[in-house]
């Protein structure tokens, strides 16, 4: 059975950092892209972030510059970097893997993240 298992949210202040974990089971983990979506209150989930089976990044336009994305084959689990966080950062946050032979999809619960002072 897969399961994606995500960690690391809470609360923030603006200007501080967190960091997401997904860790994966279940699943060939090097196989997969990996995707970080958020959806908040009220508005339709986004792709925030993506790393390919071989390491390429991509990231959405407000990302950019602070947020990274990365994973560690080895402990199957893909990390999402979050720094200088802003109020409309806040949203729950979901990893997603792909691949993207088989179109194969898989997707954690979701976690919370919230900026505020």
């Amino acid at each position: 059975q897969v399961q994606l298992v995500e960690s690391g949210g809470g609360l923030v202040q603006p200007g501080g950092s967190l960091r997401l974990s997904c860790a994966a089971n279940g699943l060939i983990f090097s196989i997969y892209a990996m995707r970080w979506y958020r959806q908040a209150p009220g508005k339709q989930r986004e792709l925030v972030a993506q790393i390919g089976t071989t390491g390429g990044e991509s990231y959405e336009d407000s990302a950019k510059g602070r947020f990274t994305v990365s994973r560690d084959h080895a402990k199957k689990t893909g990390y999402l970097q979050m720094s200088s966080l802003k109020p409309d950062d806040t949203a729950v946050y979901y990893c997603n893997v792909l691949n993207v032979r088989t179109m194969e999809t898989f997707w954690g619960q979701g976690i919370q993240v919230t900026v505020s002072s």
